[in-house]
């Protein structure tokens, strides 16, 4: 069904119907949330944090997390099971947990076509930036706790609830391993592929693919264990996938359609994979450009526009679009293989993602 038209229009669809979905999820969520959430009657800071915490949830982005988790769950039943949309409304959560903070740790003013929940802060208390700082980093703990809290009090069965928990929790620590040592990495000049990939399975691909088919097929009743190690590789490689191609389109994708300048990476000091790759085939006078762009704000657009004809005449994008299908390719057989075990229509989706990744313009 992949290699078809009709057949990829068919997981579209449901993509579609999943962030429709989620976003009502969001909404009602919060629109519930200050009647049952214990605060004190005089503190008008806390209702202020869920209005940030809200708005930054209802902004949206791909929702693919959670549309991860509802295609895990078909992979064993196509029930809404109890469970799955306390599920989805989790991981939601923790992805909004992980914007508010990477956007402190980015000092990035806006996210999702809005205000960061840190410059929120900062516009509100301009003369006091210790309070703005720590209001922001607590509305991003207030956020995961309240992801771990969905958990609990969901209506899936207890086995189940206590194995999502588990599988939410260690999520939960491999990305602020991956935060860590994506922050290392930019001190690694020399930086290697397997470095990379590291830092990308755990800052992303565990969190972000790994954790939402595991609460998927936990919420359905499916054990994860037995799969563990083909689960892992099959997010290992999508992850990577992914990563490449976000750091792809930071520089020689189109600014218009990503909404964006490119060339935010280069200016902020990111060694990733498209500067490493340029690094690693560029002549001396060129890596001498690059190293100078490197972790400077003010590099102007005409440098980071040297920087991108250096890589396409160097070879390295090329070598990067060919390293991106690689991955997705292994990723997609990874995923090919289930069909014995696991619904055909389900499975479908997990070969069309990484594939859909390479050739994706946001």
């Amino acid at each position: 069904m992949i290699g078809t038209a009709a057949g990829t229009n068919q997981i579209r669809v449901r993509i579609a119907g999943y962030e429709q979905r989620v976003g009502t999820l969001v909404q009602e969520y919060f629109d519930g949330l200050s009647a049952n959430l214990s605060a004190p009657s005089f503190s008008k800071f806390t209702p202020e944090c869920l209005s940030l915490l809200r708005d930054l949830s209802l902004r949206g982005g791909k929702r693919m997390r959670a549309v991860l988790l509802f295609e895990a769950a078909r992979l064993v039943s196509t029930e809404l099971v109890e469970g799955l949309d306390a599920a989805a409304l989790s991981i939601e959560l923790l992805q909004t947990h992980g914007l508010v903070h990477d956007d402190i740790i980015d000092d990035s003013p806006t996210r999702r076509g809005g205000p960061s929940t840190y410059y929120a802060y900062r516009a509100k208390f301009p003369d006091q930036p210790q309070t703005a700082l720590g209001l922001a980093l607590l509305a991003g703990d207030l956020a995961l706790a309240l992801s771990q809290q969905v958990l609990l009090d969901s209506s899936a069965p207890l086995p189940a609830r206590q194995a999502m928990i588990e599988a939410h929790t260690r999520a939960t620590a491999d990305t602020f391993i991956g935060q860590i040592t994506d922050i290392e990495r930019d001190f690694t000049p020399t930086a290697d592929d397997e470095l990379l990939h590291s830092v990308a399975e755990y800052k992303s691909a565990r969190y972000s693919i790994l954790a939402p088919m595991q609460l998927g097929l936990l919420a359905a009743g499916e054990q994860t264990a037995p799969f563990d190690e083909e689960l892992r590789r099959y997010a290992r490689q999508t992850g990577i996938c992914g990563q490449m191609r976000d750091d792809y389109l930071d520089l020689f994708g189109e600014a218009e359609t990503m909404g964006k300048p490119t060339g935010t990476d280069i200016r902020d000091g990111r060694r990733n994979y498209v500067v490493q790759a340029i690094l690693a085939a560029a002549t001396g006078a060129e890596r001498a450009l690059v190293e100078s762009a490197l972790g400077n704000p003010a590099c102007p657009p005409q440098t980071i526009t040297a920087v991108r004809e250096i890589g396409q005449n160097c070879g390295a994008e090329q070598k990067l679009r060919a390293d991106m299908q690689h991955h997705a390719e292994v990723a997609s057989a990874e995923a090919a293989a289930w069909r014995p075990r696991w619904r055909e229509e389900a499975v479908a989706f997990f070969e069309y993602l990484p594939l859909w990744n390479v050739e994706r313009a946001l």
